[in-house]
């Protein structure tokens, strides 16, 4: 139940940021972008004790370890934004979240870079191993991928 509400509170929280956006196009700047993902990171971080800040960050950069904590960190992030459920890519959701909260100028390569990784996922029956794989094939496929 707390899991829920603080998804909730967190897609309000990103929702008012954008809606509080300078930009006449729509989406989210860059910087709202970030403040949101570091929420979403404020609330996974602390149920993998054994991912340090340093290694939160190197996922960022990239540098992303195959162990189980990580994976199931990114599966955290993933849910929260509402990308993987139980496993499973919510390819169509994702889309409408680049229309809606992303910057024009990372639409494009958004849309193809989850276009080549829209099928990553089948047959992966572990959620967290789901997670990894699309997150690595997206950090591989967007050149100017972003995650919390």
């Amino acid at each position: 139940m707390l899991n829920k509400i603080n998804s909730f509170v967190l897609a309000t929280v990103f929702v008012a940021l954008v809606l509080h956006s300078d930009q006449v196009s729509g989406g989210a700047t860059e910087e709202q972008m970030i403040s949101a993902g570091k929420l979403m990171r404020d609330v996974c971080l602390p149920k993998f004790s054994k991912i340090s800040p340093e290694v939160a960050d190197g996922i960022k950069e990239g540098n992303v370890p195959d162990t189980k904590d990580v994976k199931c960190y990114i599966n955290c992030i993933m849910e929260m934004m509402q990308t993987m459920k139980k496993g499973k890519f919510l390819y169509e959701s994702a889309l409408k979240q680049i229309d809606l909260l992303m910057p024009d100028d990372y639409k494009d390569d958004y849309r193809n870079g989850l276009a080549k990784c829209k099928d990553v996922t089948s047959g992966i029956k572990n959620n967290c191993d789901a997670s990894y794989a699309l997150l690595i094939c997206m950090r591989d496929n967007i050149s100017k991928f972003l995650f919390p």
